[in-house]
């Protein structure tokens, strides 16, 4: 499904659901947000970004959801309504669309707390097929690919930092091992090379 195709119907809300620098920068105007989850996925650094946090050269590494049906991903869901909904569409579809290579789908995103009910919500996801699809590799190569990456919206280590601080600050129940052993692995890079200048 292509953002296009939820706006045919001209819907008057819909929900997008982030899981990597949307959590702290969405960077489009929304009614209201939600932490939550949703199942069936594991997030992952194996995209590519050569635009965000990386360049051609050295490209940065990102998060993409990987279809796992016994995991679950916590983020946040943005509510957007009325002319919210076109608006936030147009400046997704070029930052994670035409910029990150990440196509749209759409799955339920179930909000933290007790009686809360599930809501569909639009996802984007970076898949194999994509050219900048990177795949898997060691939380030590990870680490180091993030600790030198840099690109035009900054380093590579601050999305890292950023994601990491989220889920310790607002899912603090949640235990991400791919992201924390990611995040240890690029901080021994940084703290040695500080201690080698």
């Amino acid at each position: 499904m292509k953002p296009q195709d939820i706006t045919t119907g001209k819907p008057c809300s819909l929900w997008i659901f982030g899981y990597g620098s949307l959590v702290w920068k969405p960077d489009f105007k929304y009614r209201r947000s939600q932490v939550g989850y949703i199942q069936g996925y594991k997030r992952r650094f194996w995209h590519g970004d050569n635009f965000h946090r990386g360049n051609d050269e050295l490209p940065g590494r990102v998060v993409t959801l990987i279809e796992d049906e016994d995991e679950s991903t916590w983020g946040v869901a943005f509510e957007v309504t009325g002319s919210q909904v076109e608006e936030s569409l147009k400046y997704l579809n070029v930052r994670e669309g035409v910029r990150g290579g990440y196509v749209t789908k759409v799955v339920k995103f179930f909000p933290e707390g007790e009686n809360q009910p599930s809501v569909q919500a639009l996802v984007y996801i970076a898949t194999a097929d994509n050219t900048l699809f990177l795949g898997p590799a060691s939380s030590e190569m990870i680490g180091v690919q993030i600790a030198v990456c840099r690109g035009k919206s900054g380093h590579n280590l601050e999305y890292l930092l950023r994601l990491a601080e989220f889920m310790r600050s607002s899912c603090p129940q949640v235990e991400d091992h791919h992201l924390f052993s990611i995040e240890a692995a690029a901080l021994t890079v940084v703290s040695y090379v500080l201690a080698s200048q």
